[in-house]
């Protein structure tokens, strides 16, 4: 009885942030789904797969939908023994993205358990972090992988933590299940800052535990982590080893390409500096974590029709309807990046309690946060910051493997209401003096209030509120609209900073009534969280709302084919598709219905992005024949999507005259604008020991493909003489394996992407199938990790009841 009343607080939280998470997101109840972009592209890239799962049950692991083909690795493969998966479903039991806030609540809440805090300070604090606008607005556009990432860090930390306080049986249990989680959603970049802070945690520890000489249980809790994490990664291994296989042959890797299609040189491997820094957060734009629209909130802000732009428009000519629609996306913002669809407001409430923490907090809590925040601040600032970006780029490994540096903010976004929760522990505790608590409180209000009003009382001095784009604005709408635009973000800059002003007075007022003696640490705590929700909610509501919610349908089935697809599909053999009409390599709609050459990915194949950058963005035929584009969308001249076939495609596979042998990637490339390609095949020195030229193209010789499958092609061959094919498939070594007449055979890559090999004489069948051997192996490992894991857990567990017998 003594234990149900000791966990129903906890129980009461839990139901407390079900309800909190459907509330937000009420259209749930109804049956909707939020329109989320890159999930509809998503749905564009996988639809070849998921539905070759649900005729067959099995996964293919390839795709040939999208950029030619590609393993579907990073698509949302299903892989065997993949427990964490199982367990992150029963986590996630709530309709999404109802899901995805719940796990931020839960997470935080159990992270501040483990910095024994009391439940009502964990729930305030997960309000907090949960509500924080940018882990909002990734919902709204999508990046489930970033948010499912981020919402198990604060697991990951809480179990860091109790294993440091050598609680190491459920520091063990936490550390392994949430790191196994959190690498389970499959987004490393997220990963890979959550252990640059993790570092920073250590060398914390490592430093307090040298002060304190207790170094020995610094590096037994060390040992007792290095275990718990070596089994969560070993748990995620297929996935794990599959991403790094798939990522040397990505956009991410090395396609051994050292020159730019206008001759200049291009890095080998990994991404470029503009590139990695191109979303990169201005110094002064840092100041929306308290203003939100302190730079004019996001390219596309309601501004309503009370506005100078509105006023503007009129005095041009545009009628009312179209002054109205133009001010619901305004393009307020002004800062550095070339996009910003939210601010990363953190909320004025909350940095203000952060502010307050730094002057009652003390030791290594306060300096692995504050060290953590400011490491994350400085890298957001990327190419703004330039040397030490570059210093990460050059010598940090991994670190140029991710591009939008300005995500790193999420460690911020956790971290200030961590410390910001820990503050207000500090104020409650009785043995801290009254006069540190209204010092800590007299500092706080001059540092907000003297930065808030200067930055008001100067905006005019400070800024001129010009953006990037402004000139090509004064182009298309002329001078006068520039000038309504800066009035208005003007507008926005003085709302916002006033509105934060007030939160953080009204907060300030709070915990001045509480040191005073006037209301209880009862009333504190529930006003601080109604503070902090009429904070942070109505800002997210701004980017993030129920307008967002459509019917399930419609998200379900994105895609509605027009003329032109419905024109394709008629064909039912097997070629590729272009879409010219848009953007063929940033969209997954000709992927839903097609084999697109095209497709959308944050880390597409390499060499097929090679190939676009050099021929086929210029629509080179000879390219686009060999790739066997049968059809191409066009627009017509009332810019609708319209069918072409090309008569000229190679098909799918052909019987070449000879062979040209080069020496590199760059040759491999080059030559490709040299030879007649379907005569010819082009291929690297480095395949010549499996390559017989003892062949002789003769007339009567064919090869047609006979059955399709994603990861199963199956060819008919009859030649009276030697031959040597090329396929219009992607060349992918490491899970493609050819067979003729059901023996393993040699296949080389050839004219830069695509594969071939030698046919005997006579009638034959040629079969490629895709069995990735990494699937195996990491499936194997994953089982024993998965099985070591719970032997670990379970015999802790019984040494513990031993113990206490």
């Amino acid at each position: 009885m003594a234990n149900l009343k000791k966990f129903l607080p906890h129980l009461l939280v839990l139901v407390g942030f079900v309800i909190v998470s459907l509330f937000y997101f009420s259209p749930v109840l109804e049956g909707k789904k939020i329109f989320q972009s890159d999930i509809v592209q998503y749905i564009g890239m996988a639809k070849e797969q998921n539905d070759y799962r649900d005729q067959t049950g099995e996964e293919p692991y390839w795709t040939d939908s999208a950029f030619g083909g590609m393993p579907t690795f990073q698509l949302g493969a299903y892989y065997p023994h993949n427990y964490v998966k199982k367990l992150d479903s029963v986590l996630r039991f709530l309709p999404r993205p109802a899901d995805y806030l719940f796990l931020y609540f839960i997470g935080f809440y159990i992270l501040l358990l483990c910095l024994k805090l009391d439940f009502r300070l964990a729930f305030l604090g997960a309000l907090a972090f949960g509500f924080s606008t940018y882990l909002i607005i990734i919902l709204g556009v999508g990046h489930n992988a970033k948010a499912h990432a981020i919402a198990y860090m604060p697991m990951v930390l809480g179990g860091i933590i109790l294993t440091f306080r050598q609680k190491y049986l459920w520091g063990f249990l936490l550390l392994s299940l949430g790191m196994a989680l959190q690498i389970g959603a499959n987004h490393f970049q997220m990963t890979y800052y959550l252990l640059l802070l993790v570092i920073v945690l250590g060398i914390a520890y490592l430093v307090d535990a040298y002060r304190k000489q207790i170094l020995p249980k610094f590096f037994k809790a060390l040992g007792v982590m290095v275990v718990a994490v070596v089994l969560a990664i070993g748990a995620n291994a297929t996935n794990l080893l599959a991403t790094q296989e798939y990522t040397a042959h990505s956009t991410r890797g090395d396609t051994g390409l050292t020159i730019s299609p206008d001759g200049s040189d291009k890095p080998a491997a990994g991404l470029t500096f503009d590139y990695i820094t191109e979303y990169s957060y201005g110094i002064m734009e840092s100041l929306n974590l308290f203003a939100p629209r302190f730079m004019g909130g996001s390219n596309a802000e309601d501004i309503g029709e009370d506005s100078e732009i509105y006023d503007t428009l009129i005095k041009l000519g545009a009628s009312p309807v179209q002054a109205a629609n133009f001010t619901e996306n305004a393009p307020t913002y002004w800062g550095d990046q070339p996009y910003v669809g939210a601010p990363a407001y953190i909320g004025a409430t909350v940095l203000f309690l952060f502010i307050f923490a730094l002057y009652l907090v003390r030791g290594r809590l306060k300096w692995w946060i504050v060290g953590g925040s400011i490491l994350a601040l400085v890298l957001s600032w990327g190419k703004n910051f330039g040397f030490f970006t570059e210093f990460f780029i050059d010598y940090v490994p991994l670190y140029s493997k991710f591009r939008a540096v300005s995500s790193i903010q999420v460690i911020i976004e956790l971290c200030v209401p961590v410390l910001a929760v820990f503050g207000l522990y500090k104020l409650f505790d009785p043995k801290m003096q009254k006069e540190a608590k209204v010092h800590a409180l007299k500092w706080s209000g001059i540092i907000v209030g003297g930065i808030g009003i200067a930055l008001l009382l100067f905006r005019s001095v400070i800024f001129d509120f010009s953006g990037a784009g402004d000139s090509v604005l004064i182009q298309q709408m002329g001078a006068d609209f520039v000038r309504a635009l800066k009035e208005d973000r003007k507008a926005l800059y003085t709302e916002d900073l006033i509105r934060s002003l007030i939160f953080s007075a009204l907060t300030a007022a709070a915990l001045w009534l509480y040191i005073e003696k006037k209301i209880t640490q009862n009333w504190l705590v529930p006003a601080l969280a109604l503070l902090i929700l009429f904070d942070l909610i109505p800002v997210d509501k701004r980017y993030v709302n129920n307008d967002d919610f459509v019917n399930a349908r419609q998200m379900d089935r994105p895609f509605q084919p027009n003329e032109a697809d419905q024109q394709i599909l008629q064909d039912d053999a097997h070629y590729r598709v272009f879409d010219v009409s848009g953007s063929p390599f940033n969209t997954g709609r000709t992927s839903y219905f097609h084999n697109a050459i095209g497709g959308y990915h944050a880390a597409k194949p390499g060499r097929m992005q090679d190939l676009y950058d050099f021929y086929i963005s210029q629509n080179n035929m000879e390219i686009l024949n060999m790739l066997n584009a049968k059809y191409f969308i066009v627009p017509s001249e009332s810019g609708q999507p319209q069918a072409q076939q090309n008569p000229n495609a190679f098909g799918n596979a052909w019987f070449v005259n000879n062979i040209t042998w080069v020496e590199s990637a760059n040759e491999e490339i080059l030559n490709l604008d040299e030879v007649d390609l379907q005569n010819t095949a082009i291929i690297n020195s480095e395949f010549k020991n499996e390559v017989s030229e003892d062949f002789n193209a003769t007339g009567n010789a064919e090869i047609l493909l006979y059955s399709y499958q994603p990861n199963e092609l199956v060819y008919k061959t009859n030649a009276s003489a030697p031959q040597f094919a090329v396929f219009s498939e992607m060349y992918y070594q490491p899970g493609w394996q050819a067979y003729v007449d059901g023996e393993k055979a040699d296949h080389v890559r050839a004219n830069y992407v695509l594969r071939a090999m030698n046919i005997p004489s006579g009638e034959h069948t040629v079969t490629f199938k895709f069995e990735p051997e990494v699937v195996n192996t990491g499936s194997s490992i994953a089982l024993a990790s998965s099985i070591i894991l719970v032997l670990i857990i379970l015999g802790g567990f019984y040494y513990k009841s031993r113990k206490k017998e």
